[in-house]
């Protein structure tokens, strides 16, 4: 496991991930706790003609509250809000949600690289971003924004991800970036209480 040096002041968690990527959620999201404090944007590339029941699938297992993402939606912290299929996520000003039907992204609508890029754009030092496992180079680019603006990154261990290449090629793009397997992932996330955690060694 490499050192994470989570904000101190945490306001928002953004993940993102592709193929194999749906049964990691399956281990982080009942980690999340409803007084976590922070709000939680999660983007999986799921086929853009059929409607997500990622919410259906998660709900009962989950303290959090689970939200569908709806455009102008005000972000309330304790939430995770999934991107809809065939649109981009974006955090606005306020914040709000926004959805987007602009390009494709590395053939994804929605798109991590869009979600991270925009919630680094609101939340700063004070995001936390996690790429999951996936077959493409989707949340690379944005992974590296949210390093630069300040945030804490992490990546899924390749060598432990059903499709290493999105982890592997977001921790090229941002090489300081923790590598922890979806235990250690789900432990942070779970140590998350009113925007602050447990450091982790």
């Amino acid at each position: 496991m490499t050192d994470l040096s989570i904000p101190r002041d945490l306001s928002a968690v953004v993940i993102g991930g592709s193929a194999g990527s749906v049964d990691g959620l399956g281990q982080l999201l009942p980690a999340l706790h409803r007084d976590m404090g922070v709000a939680v944007f999660v983007v999986i590339h799921l086929p853009r003609e059929r409607s997500s029941k990622l919410v259906e699938i998660f709900a009962r297992r989950c303290e959090a509250p689970l939200l569908d993402a709806e455009d102008k939606q005000p972000i309330v912290p304790g939430c995770v809000y999934f991107a809809p299929p065939d649109y981009h996520l974006l955090v606005d000003e306020g914040p709000a949600i926004a959805l987007s039907v602009d390009e494709l992204v590395h053939y994804s609508r929605p798109s991590i690289d869009v979600l991270f890029e925009s919630a680094a754009d609101i939340y700063a030092s004070r995001l936390l971003a996690i790429v999951l496992s996936g077959a493409n180079d989707d949340g690379a680019a944005g992974l590296s924004t949210v390093a630069r603006r300040g945030g804490a990154t992490c990546v899924q261990d390749p060598a432990r991800a059903s499709s290493p290449t999105m982890p592997a090629a977001a921790l090229r793009a941002a090489p300081a970036s923790a590598v922890l397997d979806l235990a250690e992932i789900a432990a942070l996330l779970g140590s998350v209480r009113s925007g602050r955690c447990q450091p982790m060694a």
